[in-house]
């Protein structure tokens, strides 16, 4: 690091660097720590973050997938028979262990949440940066901690557009990730958890499943589908396709937007012609390429008999997506969050930035909030090539193996053995 000096400039030493670094971030705590860092800090973080983002790439994608990782603190845990420790802020939390089993192990440190820029829908590759990250102890939901960070960008003059993430974001009540980022006019794409899918409850005799209100008499089979598996055959994909293809007929079609409350209307899909209906006698005119109800309800309810019903917006308000689950067009979509899943492995990759335990000797959330933000962008923007050729070339820029050399026919005789 190179500063103005008295003299011109001047390369400041390690001591130098370190004793700046302690001002900054003794400056920026909180006078009562608890686990998160406070609002100047994760302004300038993102500042930061913002600022190793080439200009050309600034304005390539409002499109971000988000995921939290595991932190270790520098520190060693407390004792078990109590006592203090160097990093009273870390507390114990949870990782996958890749191994064999599927079970979890406990670290003690932190959650490292980011939001790393991914493609539009259809659009041209972009660098895998981090737009905006945040650390947060393991005591606090990691969840909770990143959604104020990522409904903050409309306000610093970014957009926000697509937000891709797992189960583990979608699974949360609504008002601790759906409502406050679509409030900030973020359109989710998110991996429904499997205690969310399928029927849950009716509006109006409406079925509510996976985000959206479908027809009373839609087949179980249907509103049972989840997503398709990652080994599914050509054959297998097609016909997952086929049968969410389907169940689209059934869904309930959206007629307004939100209003200032959050509410909208939706039709019947009789009435909207996607379905034959006797309940709806103008729909038994349509050609019969369209599935027909045999057996209507004996008591219809509201989405049968009035033209549109309104629909509040805490209905929907944890599982509603941009796209219909698990559609193609939604897998298609969902297919961009690997790029959290490569932004992660980026930075702790040991050839790169390893972030693991022992990289510095760091500890609490304000010096570590400032150390780990710069490294998952600038490897990422460092290393990135447009479009998976590259990678392809660079792999074939390196020289051919030499041929071995065949066996021959008779076995040599060894040192040791008589002649």
């Amino acid at each position: 690091m190179t500063a103005d000096w008295k003299h011109g400039p001047h390369l400041l030493t390690y001591r130098q660097t370190e004793r700046t670094f302690g001002l900054v971030a003794a400056a920026l705590g909180k006078d009562k720590p608890d686990g998160l860092p406070p609002d100047p800090l994760q302004r300038i973080c993102g500042d930061l973050l913002e600022a190793s983002v080439p200009e050309q790439f600034t304005d390539a994608s409002r499109s971000l997938a988000v995921d939290w990782t595991d932190l270790e603190s520098f520190s060693r845990p407390p004792p078990a028979r109590g006592g203090d420790c160097a990093d009273p802020e870390a507390w114990w939390g949870h990782r996958k262990n890749n191994l064999l089993r599927s079970q979890d192990e406990l670290y003690y440190g932190y959650y490292l949440s980011a939001g790393i820029m991914v493609p539009e829908e259809n659009g041209p590759a972009v660098p895998e940066l981090a737009r905006r990250a945040t650390l947060s102890s393991c005591r606090h939901d990691p969840v909770r901690a990143f959604a104020p960070v990522l409904a903050a960008l409309p306000g610093q003059g970014i957009p926000l557009g697509d937000i891709l993430d797992d189960s583990g974001y979608a699974h949360r009540d609504a008002g601790a990730w759906a409502l406050p980022l679509r409030a900030a006019g973020a359109a989710l794409v998110q991996d429904l958890h499997p205690h969310d899918r399928g029927p849950k409850g009716t509006h109006h005799g409406a079925i509510i499943a996976n985000g959206n209100l479908y027809c009373p008499c839609t087949p179980r089979i249907l509103l049972e589908l989840g997503p398709l598996a990652r080994t599914a055959a050509k054959e297998q994909a097609t016909g997952h396709d086929r049968q969410t293809s389907e169940l689209a007929r059934y869904k309930l079609g959206r007629l307004t937007a939100d209003d200032a409350d959050g509410y909208h209307r939706v039709a019947c899909p009789a009435a909207t012609g996607k379905i034959r209906c006797p309940l709806r006698p103008a729909s038994m005119t349509l050609n019969r390429d369209r599935p027909e109800i045999l057996q209507p309800p004996d008591h219809p309810q509201p989405c049968c008999t009035q033209q549109t019903i309104t629909v509040p917006p805490d209905v929907l308000a944890k599982t509603a997506q941009k796209h219909d689950y698990p559609s193609a067009a939604w897998r298609r979509s969902y297919a961009r969050r690997t790029g959290a899943e490569r932004g992660f492995a980026t930075a702790k990759d040991p050839a790169t930035n390893d972030i693991t335990r022992g990289w510095c000797r760091l500890t609490g959330p304000a010096p570590s909030c400032c150390s780990p933000q710069p490294c998952s962008s600038s490897a990422a923007s460092a290393s990135w090539q447009p479009g998976i050729p590259g990678r392809k070339k660079a792999s074939a820029a390196q020289p051919p193996a030499c041929p071995r050399k065949p066996a021959n026919d008779t076995a040599r005789p060894s040192p040791a053995s008589p002649p």
